[in-house]
C-alpha cells in the first residue's frame, strides 16, 4: 500500500502568492531603469515619452521568454536568501509554475543546486540556479 500524498504546507503555498508580487516588482524595476535611461537621453522636457518607451521596451522584453526569465533582481535575490542554508541531503520544496514539489538536495555549488525528483530515476537530478526557483526547506522557510 503506497502512502497518502503529503499536503503543501501553507507557507509554501504562500511563496506561490508571493512570487507573482516579486515578479511584478522586477518589471517595476526594469520599468524605472528604462524610464531614467530614458529620460537621460531625451531630455527632462520628454519624461512622459520616455515613460511610454520604458514601458513599451518592458512589455517587449516580457514577451521574450530568454530575457523574462534572466532578468529577475527582485526575485533572484529573495531566492537567494531564502535557499542560503541549503546542503546536500537536505529535503526542500520545489516551487514550479503552479505547483510545489518535495524534492532532494543531492549537490550545491555556489548558485547552481542539483536536486532528486521522486519521479526520475535514481541516479538522475536536475540541476536548477538558485536564482530562477524558489527551494524553501521542508521544515519551514
Amino acid at each position: 500500500m503506497r502512502t497518502p500524498i503529503r499536503p503543501v504546507p501553507d507557507s509554501v503555498v504562500r511563496w506561490l502568492g508571493r512570487r507573482r508580487w516579486l515578479r511584478a516588482g522586477d518589471f517595476l524595476v526594469a520599468w524605472a531603469l528604462l524610464g531614467a535611461a530614458g529620460t537621460a537621453v531625451l531630455g527632462p522636457a520628454r519624461l512622459e515619452a520616455a515613460a511610454v518607451a520604458a514601458l513599451v521596451l518592458v512589455g517587449v522584453g516580457a514577451a521574450l521568454p530568454p530575457l523574462r526569465a534572466r532578468w529577475r533582481p527582485i526575485t533572484a535575490w529573495v531566492a537567494l536568501r531564502v535557499s542560503r542554508d541549503l546542503r546536500p541531503g537536505q529535503r526542500v520544496w520545489y516551487l514550479g509554475a503552479s505547483d510545489a514539489r518535495l524534492v532532494v538536495v543531492t549537490a550545491r555549488r555556489g548558485v547552481r543546486v542539483v536536486i532528486a525528483r521522486p519521479d526520475l530515476v535514481q541516479d538522475e537530478g536536475i540541476s536548477v540556479r538558485r536564482t530562477r526557483v524558489f527551494l524553501l526547506t521542508a521544515d519551514g522557510p
